[in-house]
């Protein structure tokens, strides 16, 4: 399929070469920095630490269950950790297991097999300290292969929380500062969504919003009583089609979008490789090496300007060195954070950047585990929706300490859920036999209903990840140990959660089956922020507003660690327009000799 980029489409590398920029990770930040660099006439030089995978083979979203072997479960000699796993044990998970390869717990469900070759193998990518439930993926594109694809703003709710409330650091940007970069963004990628006119949740220039089912349609409408906003989930997808790019496809609501683990092989939903790399290599400005995994940003000991990378290749070992200008390090938060501190030398004796002693801390991220599971009795026997093929149902938007102020805890949540019939229906579970059975599965199908809450976790400098002193990955690199936990007010904003979801189901007159007030462990939401984050004082931060390092002016980090704080909603296209306002900078600077 035209979709699919051959293998010999990417270009040798020539480490002789000085590249305008070296970009680290290829995931939504690398491959957006390779996307604006490469429009401003730069040579880059993108380097990936997985392999390229033909995604399509991979994903096989047409294929039914009874058609793969194992019904889309993994070979028995592979496992996926359970999120009990996470709580009785300690890291690193996989050491000791029986398996052949153990994999994080975003396997643990049904269509398995298709993503296996995606997530890192926990065996090759040991790491230490708390309890953390990492969830990685090494292949061109990273997690944007299988990301939930909700697609949200901040505001400055979010940018100036600590002004609004007291606690922490402001960002140095207002939602002016980025809004016309969400809004390119929105233009290039494409999203699907509902216009509200929310202060606290901009809207986004969307195309056709995805339909709600008739619960949710009954749920909305309750809400709205309430003074709350249920919409239609804000999709990072394309459901009009966009006629500037040849590599994706409209959305057609075909299939398995609801498979445990995501993904779209016709590349409706936004990934890296076909939204943004793909796209760059077209211009002949982009150089793409796979299989490059990055453990030290190298040093000119002149000008303490960084000089490129060292690299090794993934499969043979070898050890190579790129040159290049610029350096941005879009690897994700953990990862970028890693590198940063692996890149010790004379001049940087804690790790390239890392002068503030901030490096690594200030984590942030998303709390996730409350919520409830409820029943719309009305719609027992009545005619099924088709659900199937939908990239999500809805979003309800935060409510908490907007214009009053909750007394227990700081900051906000709000609930992503959906309703409606599957390809697996809830009502499967149900007990009986024969054909009474059946109808019964039949009759509840479409009726029920639930949500689990995303609660922002505050940033704290104690919570931080560095080094391990002894234990290394498979290609001898040091590995991450964490030193992170959920303090008091997570655990009462999660009760608030589980309390807030009942009350607004019996609202809407849905009878609630079931309430989860247990906080999943550490790391869970995959929404890790905040390990290098910006600012205007170069003592309590790591790069400006522009995300440049304040010691090394010719080093970006343009992914998720230079949050300052995680507000509540999803990072991906703030972690997207973001980097796209960097690298414009960053093309104006060195055009200007200023970099």
């Amino acid at each position: 399929m035209y979709m699919f980029l051959p293998a010999d489409r990417s270009d040798e590398v020539d480490l002789k070469k000085t590249y305008d920029a070296i970009v680290v990770g290829s995931g939504a930040a690398g491959g957006m920095a390779a996307h604006v660099l490469t429009s401003h006439g730069m040579q880059v030089l993108l380097l990936e630490a997985g392999k390229k995978l033909n995604i399509n083979r991979e994903l096989k979203s047409m294929e039914w269950p009874y058609e793969h072997l194992r019904r889309g479960d993994m070979p028995p000699d592979s496992h996926a950790l359970s999120g009990r796993e996470y709580t009785i044990r300690q890291p690193p998970y996989a050491q000791g297991s029986a398996y052949k390869h153990v994999y994080s717990y975003i396997l643990d469900g049904n269509g398995s097999d298709y993503a296996k070759n995606i997530v890192v193998d926990e065996k090759d990518h040991p790491y230490t300290g708390t309890q953390y439930a990492w969830v990685r993926a090494r292949c061109l594109g990273g997690k944007t292969n299988i990301w939930g694809r909700l697609a949200l703003r901040l505001s400055d709710y979010d940018f100036k929380a600590a002004s609004r409330d007291g606690y922490g650091e402001d960002w140095p940007i207002s939602y002016a500062d980025i809004q016309p970069y969400y809004d390119k963004v929105d233009l290039y990628l494409g999203i699907s969504g509902h216009k509200e006119n929310l202060p606290y949740l901009p809207d986004s220039l969307f195309q056709r919003a995805v339909r709600l089912n008739p619960a949710e349609v009954k749920f909305r409408e309750s809400l709205a009583k309430m003074g709350r906003v249920l919409t239609p989930y804000r999709a990072g997808v394309t459901t009009d089609g966009l006629k500037h790019n040849k590599y994706r496809s409209r959305c057609y609501g075909r299939g398995a979008c609801d498979r445990r683990v995501g993904g779209c092989d016709i590349h409706a939903a936004f990934d890296s490789p076909t939204g943004l790399i793909y796209p760059a290599l077209d211009t002949g400005n982009l150089t793409l090496r796979t299989n490059s995994t990055v453990f030290e940003v190298t040093v000119d000991k002149d000008t303490g300007k960084a000089s490129g990378v060292s690299f090794i290749d993934t499969e043979t070992g070898k050890t190579y060195a790129a040159k290049g200008r610029a350096v941005l390090l879009g690897a994700s938060t953990l990862e970028s954070a890693r590198l940063m501190l692996l890149s010790k030398s004379t001049l940087y004796p804690n790790g390239i950047g890392n002068s503030s002693a901030h490096v690594g801390h200030n984590f942030c991220e998303h709390l996730m585990g409350p919520g409830v599971n409820g029943l719309v009795k009305e719609l027992v026997g009545k005619p099924r929706t088709l659900d199937d093929g939908r990239p999500g149902s809805f979003y309800v938007a935060r409510y908490r300490n907007l214009s009053d102020r909750n007394s227990r805890f700081l900051r906000g949540y709000g609930f992503e859920g959906g309703s409606g019939t599957g390809i697996f229906p809830d009502s499967a579970s149900m007990p009986g036999f024969g054909s009474a059975y059946k109808k019964t599965v039949r009759d509840y199908a479409g009726a029920f209903i639930g949500m689990g809450g995303f609660g922002e976790v505050l940033p704290r400098y104690e919570n931080y990840v560095d080094l391990d002193p002894e234990l290394r990955d498979r290609w001898g690199i040091p590995a991450l140990r964490f030193h992170i936990k959920f303090g008091d007010n997570e655990k009462k904003m999660a009760e608030d959660m589980a309390d807030s979801a009942r009350e607004m189901f019996e609202a809407a007159g849905i009878e609630v089956l079931g309430v989860n007030r247990e906080i999943l462990t550490e790391g869970y939401s995959i929404h890790e922020l905040g390990t290098a984050r910006m600012g205007t004082d170069p003592k309590k931060s790591v790069v400006n507003q522009f995300q440049q390092s304040h010691d090394v002016k010719n080093l970006l980090v343009v992914d998720g660690s230079t949050h300052v704080s995680a507000s509540c909603q999803n990072p991906t296209w703030t972690i997207m327009a973001l980097c796209w306002r960097s690298c414009d900078h960053l093309a104006q600077e060195m055009k200007a000799g200023n970099v």
